[in-house]
């Protein structure tokens, strides 16, 4: 067996490992990556990628149906699904050569094509070799979590991995789940053409915060997608048309396909961490604050693999901090409170920091919600997409924590998650000059109605003002 000697073993070539080894190599580091599936994975392949081109085709479709309000014709579009797929694997592989094995030798990073397995505290074997490092990271990310559902076992099922190489739109799609991922997929498929019932034991979008999950929750059935909240799964079977589903109010569900978007999983069990020394449990790696495994400092794990939120920035986050302890040997510790996150539905919904009701849980009244509407904003009236909010969470003067509801609210959460990073003062961000007409105006308007009670309703300073226009030349 061949053995080789490196200063950084990655394990996985999705978000996180791919930023950690081009960031390692490119700084003089030795790098070897191995990879056992496809470079750029999930989200490049399954995730981010292509649900956000079919997005885009669902967008374009519903565009057409909802032109009369701009004064042109509406008509119910065409739709050629396997086009669309078409699409989406255009701009998969339009992406795809910044992940790829030839860029990242042409970097000169060692690329290893096959599952990783520790041997050993410092040893890793991969592709008929033995690897010893200094420094490993795992960065393997996660898989679609599958249900204990009665029957599950027995129904044919679509998951993220699958359901983006179906080359005929599915009749009627039942989604199991109404999380980002289960709402995302519901309103394209719907805007596409398909029938959708979304089936959610808890409450849709439940760890968004529920006044901006609403507006969502709305738009989506205004669209004719048939949202079951509160009801839980208890059955599944196959049958003629496809998949039955048993509610738990005894309601039966019968749809062409059935997506399962309950979650995701960490992948670990190829890695044979016992033999590394390395912790871990049912969420992932167990790591510190900076990212080192419990039980081995020589392993860092990032992104999915490190138990925590479940974002491709996130994991381009992580790989950062890791650069500079595995490559700058400084120190480097990870926050959690600063990471945004996005529904990419129509309207979209951003978040950064706490929601109102976590920040209300951890700190009382010792903080102010300021807002603005969409239906103020002069560019959302132009685009005829006035429905939702932001809203800003103020402590001791700062943002800590923001929520967007509307269009583009993934583009106007930016500067929010500027503001909540920097530990922004509120002040700072209402005076700020933005360009008008634009969505992110309603950030910026946000944070002056903190202001206006002061300004405003204050008798005090109108008496001031007052006496000031006397005395004014």
């Amino acid at each position: 067996m061949e053995r080789i000697e490196t200063d950084i073993c990655v394990i996985g070539a999705g978000s996180g490992g791919l930023s950690v080894a081009a960031g390692a190599v490119q700084m003089g580091a030795r790098v070897v990556l191995i990879e056992g599936a496809e470079m750029g994975g999930d989200c490049l392949n399954f995730g981010c990628v292509p649900s956000k081109a079919l997005i885009a085709a669902a967008a374009a479709a519903q565009a057409q149906r909802g032109s009369a309000a701009f004064g042109i014709g509406a008509v119910e579009p065409v739709v050629d699904f396997g086009a669309v797929k078409d699409h989406v694997a255009s701009v998969i592989a339009a992406i795809a050569p910044v992940d790829s094995q030839e860029r990242f030798e042409g970097l000169g990073c060692l690329v290893i094509r096959d599952w990783g397995r520790f041997v050993s505290p410092r040893e890793v074997e991969a592709g008929g070799r033995r690897i010893r490092a200094r420094r490993f990271v795992i960065a393997t990310g996660s898989r679609a979590a599958v249900p204990p559902v009665p029957g599950i076992e027995g129904v044919p099922y679509l998951t993220n991995e699958t359901v983006f190489s179906l080359r005929e739109r599915p009749a009627h799609l039942l989604v199991l789940g109404a999380g980002p991922i289960g709402m995302e997929m519901a309103q394209a498929h719907r805007r596409l053409g398909s029938a959708v019932t979304v089936i959610e034991a808890g409450r849709a979008l439940g760890r968004e915060d529920p006044e901006a999950a609403a507006v969502v929750i709305a738009r989506l059935r205004e669209e004719g997608v048939d949202i079951r909240e509160g009801q839980g799964v208890v059955r599944l079977r196959a049958v003629s048309e496809g998949v039955e589903a048993v509610l738990a109010d005894g309601a039966v569900v019968t749809g062409s396909h059935l997506l399962v978007a309950a979650g995701r999983v960490p992948v670990l069990e190829r890695l044979d961490l016992p033999a590394a020394g390395v912790a871990f449990d049912k969420r992932g790696v167990t790591v510190g604050p900076d990212l080192r495994a419990k039980g081995n400092r020589r392993v860092f794990a990032v992104g999915d693999a490190a138990g925590g939120a479940q974002f491709t920035h996130l994991a381009g986050y992580h790989a950062g901090l890791v650069i500079r302890q595995a490559v700058l040997g400084l120190r480097a510790r990870v926050r959690g409170d600063h990471i945004p996150r996005v529904t990419f539905t129509t309207p979209e919904l951003a978040q950064v920091g706490p929601t109102e009701a976590e920040a209300r849980a951890a700190h009382g009244d010792g903080i102010s919600v300021a807002r603005a509407a969409f239906h103020h904003n002069d560019r959302a009236q132009a685009l005829r997409e006035t429905e939702g909010f932001a809203k800003l969470v103020i402590r001791r003067g700062r943002v800590i924590g923001a929520t967007v509801v509307g269009p583009e609210a993934g583009e106007v959460i930016a500067p929010l998650a500027l503001a909540v990073s920097a530990r922004m003062k509120v002040s700072t961000l209402a005076g700020v000059v933005l360009p008008y007409p634009t969505l992110a105006e309603v950030a910026k308007r946000a944070a002056g109605a903190h202001f206006a009670p002061a300004l405003f309703e204050n008798p005090r300073l109108k008496t001031f003002v007052r006496f000031v226009q006397r005395f004014l030349p």
